[in-house]
């Protein structure tokens, strides 16, 4: 089974630090997260993330179903990237990448995210159009709060 992936790139007029202090605080993904997720993080959170973190949110991505997602940290190289990975939730594979480079303009900002549904392959033919479709959302909402936040001011 191959791993679906979703690739999204941003230029944010900021500067590396303040682009890595603000992503690299777990905090700040409620405000990027649309509402219609009703994301809430409900481990407790340093202030900063680290390699080996954990984190537990609630989800309600359909229905209004609260679903509990697990994360961690596994790499973290600030200020370039950091990498979140699926512990159990929603996916049988969730694997993000987010990545930061500076460019002329300011940040190059890159989410690389791989992810394989569970129960695949019946999971794929029955909501895999659905689920890449939320992904998107959600991803193109992140853009635009992202843009308003750092290009915009």
């Amino acid at each position: 089974m191959k791993a679906k992936c979703i690739k999204k790139t941003q230029i944010l007029k900021t500067d590396i630090d303040t682009a890595w202090d603000y992503f690299s605080s777990p905090l700040n993904l409620a405000e990027i997260t649309p509402d219609w997720l009703n994301f809430e993080v409900v481990s407790d959170v340093p202030e900063k993330m680290y390699e080996g973190l954990v984190l537990q949110y609630h989800v309600h991505p359909f229905l209004g179903i609260p679903i509990s997602w697990v994360t961690e940290i596994t790499h973290a190289k600030e200020p370039y990237y950091f990498v979140d990975e699926q512990r159990s939730g929603p996916y049988k594979l969730w694997h993000h990448q987010h990545h930061f480079k500076q460019v002329e303009e300011g940040i190059e900002m890159t989410d690389i995210v791989h992810y394989i549904l569970h129960m695949e392959p019946l999971s794929q033919l029955f909501i895999g159009g659905i689920i890449k479709s939320k992904l998107e959302d959600i991803f193109n909402y992140r853009y635009k709060v992202l843009k308003d936040i750092f290009n915009e001011q």
